[in-house]
């Protein structure tokens, strides 16, 4: 299939690059930029991925705060994200529990849409405590065992990492201890990472350092820190992306952030059925200059098919993160959605791209 380069893309890509990617294009280029765009796709109909949805979250099966109002809409919610150039959505485990329930679901949904759901496997630090002394091996064999039988669908180790701002669900040496003990698994089972991060960004960077010759690439999802965290982040080299969703948006120092990511660091992301972009947000203004998607919402309590419940983040609402991004980009939304695609199709697909 044909390589086709827009002027638009090459030029935007060289103004967020130390270098150009014109040079690329005449055959002068580093290896891990050429790999970059090697992967650049026919350009047509835009085609994004959500890299981070919580599907199997209570408020898609109708019930808040543990009192059903609705009942569960999740067919509606993933047709409406396909209907929005959403190509595919990663469900983020984040325990025993949540892992199994996602599986279920996309094998019970995996006719009415194929090759659209995945899934990540681990453990996510706010719930380290589901390791023991006395189980941790056991728990380590049995997140590997997932990963064998469902090879298919699971795309990551994660969502896994630190989390200092709720140490009151875990401590700081007790995430730190099954972070790295789940670094392991990533290296045996060779799948990329999906992390998290929440004001700890020096001790995952020293932790990954000690790990880096022996991991794949992986993303710091949902990243809400600042300049320098960045910095800290992109130094230990070309394996590290950054994910993005309404709450990597709320300020203007955000924003700041967001404009110093390479494009060929960055992955987009709802977080759904959290994250969704407010009007209480810096990034609200750009959004309402990019000719928003918008949508009816209801209240849970009144609600109908075929609506959005308000307050209730989806899918679909990425293509607002990716409009929000590509005013602060001052590039088109079809360049950004491209980038981003091929980005995340090199972290966590990049079986597809060699078919």
């Amino acid at each position: 299939m044909k390589k086709i380069f827009s002027k638009a893309l090459i030029n935007a890509y060289s103004r967020n690059q130390p270098y150009p990617l014109r040079s690329i294009l005449q055959g002068s280029s580093t290896t891990s930029t050429q790999k970059f765009i090697n992967l650049t796709s026919t350009r047509n109909i835009m085609k994004l991925i959500d890299i981070g949805v919580n599907l199997c979250d209570d408020m898609f099966k109708g019930i808040y705060n543990g009192k059903t109002a609705h009942e569960s809409d999740i067919e509606q919610v993933i047709q409406r994200a396909i209907d929005k150039h959403i190509d595919k959505m990663m469900i983020t485990g984040t325990c025993m529990q949540d892992i199994h329930e996602a599986i279920e679901l996309i094998e019970k949904l995996k006719d009415k849409f194929p090759n659209r759901l995945y899934v990540t496997v681990g453990v996510h630090p706010t719930r380290c405590s589901e390791f023991t002394e006395q189980n941790d091996i056991q728990h380590r064999n049995e997140l590997l065992e997932i990963i064998r039988r469902h090879k298919e669908i699971v795309v990551a180790v994660g969502e896994c990492g630190l989390d200092y701002d709720r140490l009151q669900f875990c401590d700081k040496e007790h995430q730190k201890k099954y972070f790295e003990f789940q670094l392991e698994i990533a290296k045996k089972t060779k799948l990329p990472l999906f992390l998290h991060n929440r004001k700890s960004t020096h001790d995952l960077c020293e932790i990954l350092k000690r790990h880096i010759d022996e991991l794949g690439l992986f993303v710091v999802h949902s990243f809400d820190g600042s300049v320098e965290e960045l910095k800290e982040l992109l130094s230990l080299g070309e394996r590290v992306y950054i994910g993005i969703n309404g709450c990597s948006l709320k300020t203007e120092e955000n924003l700041q952030v967001v404009k110093e990511i390479p494009l060929d660091r960055l992955c987009i992301e709802t977080d759904c059925p959290y994250c969704e972009i407010r009007q209480s947000h810096a990034c609200w203004k750009l959004l309402q200059d990019s000719n928003p998607f918008t949508f009816e919402a209801k209240k849970k309590e009144k609600f109908e098919n075929g609506f959005h419940v308000k307050s209730r983040n989806e899918p679909d609402n990425l293509i607002n993160v990716l409009k929000v991004i590509a005013k602060i980009k001052q590039i088109s939304e079809e360049d950004l959605a491209e980038i981003t695609y091929n980005n995340t199709m090199k972290v966590y697909f990049p079986h597809l791209l060699e078919q």
